[in-house]
Order: C-alpha cells, then sequence, then structure tokens
C-alpha cells in the first residue's frame, strides 16, 4: 500500500482565523501537527506580539490558553530582513468545532495532519494516508460538510528511500506503527503505554522518539522530497 501525502489550501473562515486575519493583514502561523485532541501550540507572526495577542482574544474561532515564547533572537531569513519582520511569537490556542470536525473527518478515514500553516486568509495543511481510496473518501467528505478545500498537491511514496523524508528509519517505522494503531485518532486508539509495549521501548523513550519525529515533520517540506502524481479528477 502506498503512502501518500495530501496538501490542501482551505479558507480561514472554515477552519479558524477569519477574524484575526481581518484585523492583522499579516498574520502568519504554523502548527505543529494537531494530534490527539490537545491545545497545540501555534508559531505566529506578525507586526509586533501585543497587536497579535489582541486580536487572537478577539477571535471567536480560538481560545488563547497561554503565551508561551517569543523568537525575537533568531537570524532573519532573506524575505524577513526585506518585510522587516523577524519576530515570531508562540501560542497555545484551542481551536472551535471547525478545526475539530476537519480532524475527525482526517483520522476517521485513516489519516494524520502532518503540518498546518496559513497567511492570506487561507490555511495549508498537509495530510498524510496510507492509499489513494483513504484519500477520496476524505475529500468527499470535506465536500459535503463545505470546507472549500482545494487539493494542490498529492504525493506518492513508495518506501523511505524514495521519500527522502526528514526522518531517522526507526522514527519512521515508530510514526507508521502509531499511526496503524490509531495513537493520533481522537480518540485515541491506543496509549502511550501501549504503544511503547507493541515497539518493546519504554514509555519514556516513545515520549522523546515522538516529539523528535515531530519536530522534523513540521521543520520539513515532505511534498516538495517526493515524486508528485497525478491528481484524480
Amino acid at each position: 500500500m502506498m503512502t501518500t501525502v495530501v496538501e490542501l489550501e482551505i479558507p480561514a473562515p472554515r477552519l479558524g482565523f477569519a477574524r484575526t486575519f481581518d484585523r492583522v493583514s499579516t498574520f502568519e502561523f504554523q502548527i505543529g501537527g494537531l494530534v490527539g485532541g490537545s491545545a497545540p501550540l501555534v508559531w505566529t507572526n506578525g507586526p509586533d506580539h501585543e497587536t497579535i495577542a489582541q486580536a487572537l482574544e478577539a477571535d471567536p474561532s480560538v481560545d488563547v490558553i497561554a503565551s508561551v515564547a517569543e523568537d525575537g533572537g533568531r537570524s532573519a531569513t532573506a524575505d524577513e530582513a526585506t518585510t522587516g519582520r523577524n519576530d515570531r511569537w508562540l501560542f497555545r490556542l484551542e481551536f472551535g468545532d471547525g478545526v475539530k470536525l476537519f480532524e475527525e473527518i482526517v483520522t476517521e478515514n485513516g489519516g494524520a495532519i502532518l503540518t498546518a500553516r496559513g497567511a492570506d486568509g487561507r490555511w495549508v495543511v498537509k495530510l498524510l494516508f496510507h492509499g489513494r481510496e483513504s484519500v477520496s473518501t476524505c475529500h468527499e467528505l470535506l465536500e459535503q460538510y463545505e470546507f472549500q478545500a482545494v487539493v494542490t498537491r498529492i504525493s506518492g511514496v513508495d518506501d523511505l528511500d524514495r521519500a527522502q523524508t526528514p526522518l531517522t528509519e526507526t522514527q519512521y517505522e515508530t510514526i507508521c506503527k502509531a499511526h496503524e494503531l490509531g495513537y493520533f485518532d481522537v480518540p485515541r486508539g491506543v496509549t502511550l503505554k501501549e504503544l511503547a509495549a507493541e515497539l518493546g521501548i519504554s514509555h519514556q523513550a516513545l515520549s522523546e522518539r515522538l516529539r523528535r519525529s515531530h519536530a522534523a515533520l513540521v521543520s520539513a517540506e515532505l511534498s516538495e522530497r517526493t515524486a508528485p502524481i497525478e491528481i484524480d479528477p
């Protein structure tokens, strides 16, 4: 069965941050995956921390759990140097019904959400599936619930070597096993302790391995490292 990575674009009003985009035109965000229904950590970018914080507080699509950290000391990229925006702020946010329904549709059809980011009033989401049939079913449901999702890329991965993923072989096998047993489902099909027992490693070792795997996937552009395949009509 071939692993498939799908990239979707979805308008912010269907998932969240629509009010924030209206108030802050330069707002950008990146989420390190949406796993297990817990409130995720979200990197944000914009004119300044106060403006972003106020916009998020006023946005009915999210609840601000905490303002966690800022990344003002990192080196600016060329684009950021041009725009003058090289600060990022980290928030823990609870999303509303749109994101929760989206997660449910993806996970119930055997998918996993790798990354989610957004700018200019839209989300860009990368999903992982084990098989094209699951992709089609998920897309049909997204259409049924009017998410207005546009498929921008579908990439097939036959094996680890061709995929050139940022994961080590052990990390890749761990993510696949976790996905197979429903660890990323909502609710989870297996606990961290049960998954650790299945893999024959300690609870702590598995937690660290998943954290490192997650971090690697967040920073990688998987769809640009795999061989594109034709999108079904």
